[in-house]
């Protein structure tokens, strides 16, 4: 069989931001928008994920940084260090929601706090930018979904892959039947260092006087003082999702977006700490799987899920979405559409049962099978490679906050993962964190986004 391959290939240039070099937070980067037309923004949470979410947010023209609030003084003394009075700091996000000159913000919190900040921010007239996942426990989706729709401003879930060139082109391609019909999806997003696994550093003044911990809890059981608990919370329940809020969370926020499904019937999870015994509670290897019903935009198909933060062989994260006639496999900068069809014909011969029956009937058969099939149907078509490289230009982080702006300055709610989409993606995940810990099946009504 011949292989045939084809690259497509768009215009462009790659623009991409480092956390550790950020630039002046205030600074209005573009010319393009009047002053009337800017954006100020500001971020509640300026841990990692905050600071890369403002770089990417100012990497759009027209945006002004102006706010951070976070419960550690280090991380406001250290917006301080950079930009001075430019940059206001609180450690009361209420305050800062307070302020009628900003316009935007962004929540890059704890999971637990993204369903209470949120509703007050919207509340408080602002667009708001969450964090994956929107939010922390499945029943807390329906009342943030409502406060969205009742202020009438716009509101965009951070799990940016859906704004990919990549999945734009996975979705086309599916809905133009290119791999036929889809009956299995299979997604990985395995790590293996200490950083990867959350262990992220802990500065050395760590305590009950530089963080607010008793705002931190939040509506949680009163617990000591446990720096670990602040700055490595994705490893804790009470604090974050683990694994599925992380990382799977990503993984099937791009498969619905390329299927155009709701998602899933029925979810199953399975895992354990196998490396990671450190304290935490979250597992560090989970796998799940999905089962989706046929739907007017998909057939029924299987979804498998994997994390696994003990994976010291290859690490090849990726997500295949295999059809009747090919597959869709994402790789780095880009995706690959292997086409792969059967012919007419069964076959006949070689492992096969022919073999085993008396001379006659295998000679009767060989000649019904000889009038039924031509030699064309007997031929399958050569595999076709066809791969598809993201455009030079902006991030796919970058379009995801560009995406939320414009719908911004337009005053709609239509953004590319409004809180709908996004709750229908937490909510299964999440449901593997409940399979997980209660060791069954949860069935999920993904029309309605609440529990059977």
């Amino acid at each position: 069989m011949t292989m045939k391959r084809r690259e497509f290939i768009e215009k462009g240039a790659m623009l991409g931001a480092s956390p550790f070099l950020i630039k002046p937070f205030n600074i209005l980067n573009s010319s393009k928008f009047s002053p009337n037309d800017k954006i100020r923004l500001a971020t509640i949470g300026m841990g990692i994920q905050g600071h890369y979410d403002t770089n990417a947010a100012l990497a759009n023209e027209g945006v002004e940084h102006v706010a951070v609030a976070d419960l550690y003084q280090g991380r406001l003394n250290h917006m301080k260090e950079l930009h001075g009075n430019k940059i206001d700091t609180y450690r009361d996000y209420r305050e800062l929601l307070q302020r009628k000159d900003i316009d935007a913000v962004i929540i890059a919190t704890t999971d637990l706090w993204h369903d209470t900040i949120t509703k007050d921010a919207l509340k408080a007239g602002k667009h708001v930018y969450c964090e994956k996942p929107m939010v922390h426990k499945i029943e807390q989706g329906s009342s943030v979904i409502e406060a969205w729709k009742k202020s009438g401003k716009t509101m965009q879930v951070g799990s940016q892959r859906v704004s990919g060139s990549d999945f734009a082109e996975a979705r086309r391609l599916i809905s133009e039947g290119a791999i036929g019909e889809i009956n299995y999806i299979e997604a990985s997003y395995d790590r293996f260092s200490s950083i990867g696994a959350w262990n992220y550093s802990i500065p050395l003044d760590a305590s009950p006087e530089t963080i607010d911990w008793d705002t931190y809890l939040k509506d949680t059981a009163k617990v000591p003082f446990d720096p670990k608990k602040f700055f490595r919370w994705r490893a804790y329940k009470d604090f974050g999702t683990g694994v599925a809020g992380d990382l799977f969370v990503h993984l099937i926020s791009g498969v619905h977006y390329a299927v155009q499904s709701n998602g899933p019937s029925r979810i199953f999870a399975s895992g354990g700490l196998r490396y990671w015994k450190d304290g935490r509670n979250m597992p560090d290897v989970m796998v799940g799987i999905l089962d989706y019903e046929k739907s007017a935009n998909h057939p029924a198909f299987q979804l498998v899920m994997r994390v696994d933060f003990a994976n010291a062989g290859t690490i090849n994260n990726t997500t295949r979405i295999i059809g009747s006639e090919g597959q869709i496999e994402f790789i780095r900068g880009g995706l690959k559409l292997t086409k792969h069809k059967l012919p007419k014909a069964p076959g006949m011969g070689g492992y096969d049962s022919l073999f085993t029956i008396e001379e006659k009937q295998q000679k009767a058969y060989e000649e019904m099978y000889n009038a039924k099939y031509s030699e064309a149907d007997r031929k399958a078509e050569p595999i076709e490679e066809v791969v598809f490289k993201n455009p030079e230009g902006p991030s796919e982080h970058v379009r995801h906050f560009g995406n939320f702006f414009e719908n911004a300055r337009k005053g709609s709610q239509n953004t590319i993962e409004d809180p709908v989409f996004g709750f229908r993606a937490a909510a299964p995940v999440l449901a593997c964190n409940k399979s997980y810990f209660e060791r069954k099946p949860v069935e999920w009504d993904a029309e309605k986004m609440k529990l059977k």
